[in-house]
């Protein structure tokens, strides 16, 4: 993948998306089940800037969005990322630190995130134990094209997470869930939460 410092904005254009949704994994023995009120579970990622995430650093400091989607690129994904950008600074004043999670490798969060300017970090998940500590489905991975400096280039990902939405709260516990996010109105749900509940 060649990375360059320089990405206009034209480069979230996504032109054909091959995807396959994870399965739900009911039948799955070892699947994760959280609920609200459990321990967030620990993990630690690279990120975008490939260097490392960890959770117990961020875990009871502040309430922490991890929020995982089936792809960069994509446009549902484009739109929920877009959206998280434009909430940060109400997010921000809220005391809530953001994550996005996907089986995309730390190369396309790299590009991903400088193609639509954002400002929160991605974690790179392509083994999917994240997403499986989480209870997330997760299933094979697909490809994208999207336009980089004027050339159509294929992007291709190890797997794709459910899009789902965790928030750990300062005590470190789930605080919030969402197993069937919309990704145009994600941030604006989650900073209705932490106003709810930072006003008990």
């Amino acid at each position: 993948m060649i990375r360059s410092a320089r990405w206009p904005g034209a480069l979230g254009l996504a032109l054909a998306l091959t995807a396959t949704l994870p399965a739900c994994g009911a039948d799955d023995p070892q699947k994760v089940e959280l609920k609200v009120g459990d321990k967030a579970p620990a993990f630690d990622l690279r990120t975008d800037a490939d260097k490392t995430w960890e959770a117990a650093e961020h875990y009871g400091k502040k309430w922490v969005v991890v929020y995982f989607y089936p792809g960069d690129f994509t446009p549902g994904c484009t739109a929920q990322a877009k959206m998280f950008k434009e909430q940060m600074n109400k997010l921000s004043d809220l005391g809530v630190e953001v994550v996005g999670v996907s089986g995309d490798s730390v190369k396309t969060h790299d590009l991903f995130k400088k193609a639509q300017m954002l400002n929160f970090t991605l974690l790179a998940d392509e083994s999917g134990t994240v997403a499986k500590k989480f209870g997330v489905p997760f299933g094979p991975g697909a490809a994208v094209k999207t336009k980089i400096d004027g050339e159509v280039v294929e992007i291709k990902r190890a797997g794709t997470a459910a899009r789902w939405t965790f928030v750990v709260g300062k005590d470190g516990k789930i605080a919030y869930m969402n197993v069937k996010v919309d990704p145009v109105t994600d941030a604006k749900k989650i900073i209705e939460f932490v106003t709810a509940a930072d006003k008990k």
